[in-house]
């Protein structure tokens, strides 16, 4: 009975208001609806003496998305809905912890199901919207993660505006984060990994704002600014490029932050600058990658808790080589398979190397981490199964910190195949 409660909820809120009056129905003109399924499998399985051998869980998602349109006029109103439903396929205490589920911390006894409903409320004027409610922030400093059976959403304002052309600008206040493998919101995290910050450092003020500029139809400019209230205070400044070779193009990729302790710096000091590239050379359907970021400063690059930092590493499954000092560099390649009749077949492979880790309680100062990641996804373009999605991912975690490291050797695989509908 409760275990598509949450989308019985949200299907009710929206088809209800179909019986207001015509001049209210105008927020359905535009209107969509979802219904994804996501069955999700992952397997870690840790290498050498750790406290646990692995962590390994199967679940079903059901994601559910109703956006409506905006009543007619100058000011538009109009009202979104997200309902979420995760429910347990197969896990057990000592296999509990993967982020897919919600499990208790004491007994690792994973949920067999929970729910979560979000609204949000909107109005638009011009290019400018306005949301209240459950938001999903998708830039540099602040980025909802959609990396597990159900996404990582956040409760605040938000306001985007493009009446400039070419640019758009974003900001937005947050009060509160709802996980990935939680029902419930709680109060905002900060990511302490390996020990570099002060476990369970937490504020309930996070706000950011920036925008992205289109300088040239092939350059884009990024900068964003982002406060967890006396957490830490970062900027970013991106700069994204495709230029033409003789043969193929080169896409740019840089970026660059700059983080700091703010006012009681509740999770110990923060100094860090990351200055990260990424060159890929694109040749029809190959893309040929190298890239090479390093951390500057006396701690960790900060970011969120529950989610990953939108690094040139972002991807990595069992590590993010954010750590002090870390020097990485990393190559990939990509291929699509559309040459050879299989539109929506795609292939990826890469291996990053990070060395001079600078963490003394974990083992020294001249540490290293290296991760071999492969990927196989597979998305249905047309016919009765379009909307059909596979995807399959592995990697290999090496390195040579102590037992007591949150990122530990590990060979790590993850399934997920999902499903959309769209309802109308």
């Amino acid at each position: 009975m409760t275990t598509l409660l949450c989308l019985r909820t949200a299907v009710t809120v929206v088809f209800g208001a179909i019986a207001l009056p015509s001049a209210a129905s105008e927020l359905f003109s535009e209107s969509s609806g979802t219904l994804t399924t996501r069955n999700y499998y992952l397997d870690r399985d840790y290498k050498g003496a750790t406290p646990i051998s692995a962590v390994r869980e199967w679940a079903q998602g059901f994601i559910f998305r109703a956006n409506s349109g905006y009543t007619e006029g100058p000011l538009g109103f109009g009202l979104d809905v997200a309902g979420f439903t995760g429910v347990q396929l197969d896990s057990s205490p000592d296999r509990a912890g993967t982020g897919l589920l919600a499990y208790d911390p004491v007994t690792r006894d994973a949920r067999h199901e929970f729910s979560e409903l979000g609204l949000t409320a909107k109005a638009k004027i011009s290019e400018t919207r306005l949301a209240f409610g459950t938001i999903q922030p998708q830039t540099p400093v602040v980025f909802g993660s959609p990396a597990r059976l159900l996404p990582q959403t956040f409760r605040g304002v938000s306001v985007s505006s493009r009446e400039i052309p070419k640019l758009a600008l974003e900001a937005a206040y947050i009060d509160q984060v709802n996980q990935r493998d939680s029902s419930g919101y709680e109060d905002i995290v900060l990511a302490a990994p390996n020990g570099r910050f002060r476990p369970g450092t937490t504020s309930d003020r996070l706000v950011y704002g920036g925008g992205e500029y289109e300088l040239k139809s092939n350059l884009m400019l990024k900068y964003y600014r982002a406060q967890l209230e006396d957490v830490y205070v970062q900027d970013h400044v991106g700069l994204l490029h495709i230029g033409d070779l003789g043969v193929g193009k080169l896409k740019t990729d840089l970026r660059f932050f700059d983080s700091r302790d703010d006012g009681r710096a509740l999770g110990g000091s923060v100094d860090n600058r990351y200055i990260g590239g990424m060159f890929t050379w694109l040749v029809g359907r190959h893309g040929l990658g190298a890239g090479y970021m390093e951390l500057h400063g006396d701690t960790a690059l900060p970011y969120l808790g529950g989610g990953e930092p939108m690094v040139h590493s972002e991807g990595t499954m069992s590590s993010d080589f954010m750590n002090p000092n870390e020097r990485t560099w990393l190559v990939r390649y990509d291929y699509n398979f559309g040459d050879w009749g299989l539109p929506g077949l795609n292939v990826m492979a890469r291996y990053l190397r990070g060395s001079d880790i600078d963490l003394p309680a974990l083992g020294g100062r001249s540490l290293n981490e290296s991760s071999k990641d492969f990927e196989l996804a597979y998305a249905v373009q047309s016919g009765a199964l379009k909307g059909l999605g596979l995807k399959l991912r592995t990697n290999r975690y090496r390195n040579n910190l102590s037992r007591a490291a949150s990122f530990r050797d590990a060979n790590e695989t993850r399934v997920n195949i999902d499903y959309t509908w769209t309802l109308w």
